[in-house]
């Protein structure tokens, strides 16, 4: 399991990306695209999205 990503409340911002302490997001389309592979879900991403676009 790792974090999932609501494309549609996704805006690309990239905040997610900057919180991640094992560099598991990238934006890739303008979206947030999850590495589950390096996913721990700590959920720091989860705090930090001003969207509301990711969750567990």
């Amino acid at each position: 399991m790792a974090v999932k990503v609501d494309e549609e409340k996704c805006v690309g911002c990239g905040a997610c990306v900057d919180v991640c302490p094992n560099g598991a997001i990238a934006i890739e389309n303008d979206k947030a695209k999850i590495d589950e592979s390096k996913c721990i879900e700590c959920g720091a991403c989860i705090d930090t999205c001003p969207q509301g676009a990711l969750s567990l």
